[in-house]
């Protein structure tokens, strides 16, 4: 289970999101990158006896880096206020979708995945999946316990109707989404549950008919 100094410790990062104090907590910062990983590590043991194709991966291929890349942002603070990690064949940088996990403090923490702004050539294919297998995904995002952990479909949307299909489409909903991401929010008092490892995996296990839709779409299986 993660422990509140973990989560203590990203509020005072977002309160002091400056080089010196992060240097003067660095000790901090390395307990709660160790918490972290701990926990990424129980899921990620879970996640591959779910889903075989995720054998291999290690933490590290999965946790992102606590440090921001300023250089083309307006936010010049240079640390993330959150921890998070990618499972993926492949890891955080893969092009195939996946499982994700953020942890941020005040209430911001949730279990998700899918496929985010995925490269052109990539959402062609999942495109053309849906609109060939659209009563197979329609069962997908139907399905009660989806709908009950995940609601809906998340993911910025075309205003026009993309090439190569019709305005009538009964997909045309789904067809105009550039990302394909589901989501379900964890308090910061569910975070910190010894449940929580247990609780993510029963939410990567509803979402994995919907990442393996989109996986066989890219034909990489």
């Amino acid at each position: 289970m993660l422990q509140p100094t973990t989560l203590k410790f990203l509020k005072s990062l977002s309160k002091n999101n400056n080089k010196p104090w992060f240097d003067d907590h660095k000790g901090d910062y390395q307990q709660a990158k160790s918490d972290f990983e701990s926990v990424v590590q129980q899921i990620l043991d879970g996640l591959c006896k779910q889903d075989p194709v995720l054998i291999g991966l290690q933490v590290k291929d999965c946790t992102f880096r606590i440090y921001k890349d300023v250089r083309f942002s307006k936010d010049k603070t240079p640390y993330k206020t959150n921890m998070g990690a990618a499972f993926a064949p492949g890891g955080r940088k893969t092009p195939r979708p996946g499982y994700y996990f953020h942890l941020e403090p005040g209430g911001n923490s949730f279990a998700g995945g899918g496929l985010w702004m995925p490269e052109a050539p990539v959402l062609k294919k999942v495109r053309q999946e849906i609109d060939y297998n659209f009563e197979e995904f329609q069962q997908i995002i139907s399905n009660k316990d989806f709908i009950r952990y995940f609601g809906k479909i998340e993911g910025e949307a075309l205003k026009t109707v993309p090439q190569g299909y019709q305005p009538d489409n009964p997909a045309i909903a789904y067809l105009k989404l550039k990302s394909f991401t589901v989501w379900h929010h964890i308090t910061d008092d569910a975070a910190l549950q010894p449940a929580l490892v247990r609780e993510i995996l029963k939410i990567f296990a509803v979402m994995q008919p919907f990442v393996k839709f989109m996986d066989r779409a890219l034909d990489l299986e």
